[in-house]
């Protein structure tokens, strides 16, 4: 059923599949002393993420995706903290972050432990943005827990990622493709492992320095994570839930008319899976791929001072 896709839509199957088997390592501008030496102390730790706090004032979450470090937004949290606490997720299994939970599952305990961390550190209604699986991540828990949670960006994440397939895919139907997919992570060597990131990591950003940063994080990535988290983020559908979400929610979300996803279709996929969601804010964020933070850091922070303000 999927083979059209992947003929069609080489760079959507990239955005989907660059989950797993291309970490997202933005460690763009910064030389990795630079980032030591900025990286606060880790505040809040479990079984299934840490929690890293640096600055101070209203309080915001920042969620990376799948195989990626909580480096991925260590520039924007940067940036963030002369005016806010900001809490920099590490989930459990990626880069070199330990994993003691097999094959799964993996996004629903996620969403639990953010929740727990909430509550445990005090937090009053904090703004939580999520890039990729960690905007699904932030609707989910807004979802499931609404009194938790002020406001939710999800950037270039959508509800159910394997609607790119198409309007007739299903999280069932969806399952033994998962399957597929978590079995290939778990099979390959190293060197094969390696190649693969190396040529999605172009179909998902266009900076050729976090391209190879991206590899090396998810080398660093547990395998079994890995697999247990690309199964969950393909057959995850948080669409029946959209139209009793009562958190506001931004939707930002990348185009790139050479080499990336185009408008039109860009258009079309985030407007038709975020149809539901009352009062949501679509905006569209164009040259650049998957790692908005990396393409276009710029307009990222732009949105994200607008997002914060509102």
């Amino acid at each position: 059923m999927f083979n059209a896709f992947f003929k069609a839509r080489p760079r959507l199957r990239a955005a989907l599949f660059g989950l797993a088997v291309c970490s997202p390592a933005f460690v763009v501008g910064i030389s990795q002393a630079f980032a030591q030496e900025a990286a606060g102390p880790v505040a809040y730790s479990s079984d299934r993420l840490s929690v890293e706090v640096i600055g101070s004032g209203p309080d915001v979450i920042l969620i990376p995706g799948l195989a990626s470090s909580r480096d991925v937004w260590r520039t924007e949290a940067g940036r963030l903290a002369p005016m806010h606490r900001v809490h920099l997720v590490q989930l459990a299994g990626f880069a070199g972050e330990p994993w003691h939970h097999g094959d799964g599952p993996f996004v629903a305990p996620v969403v639990e432990a953010l929740a727990t961390y909430i509550d445990a550190a005090g937090l009053d209604h904090p703004a939580v943005i999520g890039h990729s699986m960690g905007g699904l991540s932030a609707l989910m828990l807004a979802q499931q827990y609404p009194a938790s949670v002020g406001r939710v960006m999800s950037v270039d994440s959508l509800p159910f990622f394997s609607a790119m397939y198409g309007p007739q895919v299903t999280a069932e139907n969806a399952r033994p493709f998962a399957e597929q997919a978590a079995v290939g992570i778990l099979n390959a060597d190293d060197a094969g492992f390696r190649a693969g990131q190396a040529q999605t990591a172009i179909g998902l950003v266009r900076d050729p320095t976090t391209r190879i940063a991206m590899v090396d994080w998810s080398m660093a990535s547990d395998r079994h994570a890995m697999a247990a988290a690309i199964r969950d983020v393909m057959t995850t559908d948080a669409r029946p839930g959209l139209g009793a979400t009562t958190t506001p929610v931004w939707a930002v979300y990348a185009a790139d008319a050479d080499g990336g996803t185009p408008a039109a279709m860009a258009d079309a996929l985030w407007s038709g899976e975020y149809a539901a969601l009352p009062g949501v804010t679509l905006i569209r964020v164009d040259d650049s791929r998957h790692f908005i933070m990396a393409d276009q850091p710029d307009r990222l922070a732009a949105i994200i001072d607008r997002f914060l303000d509102q």
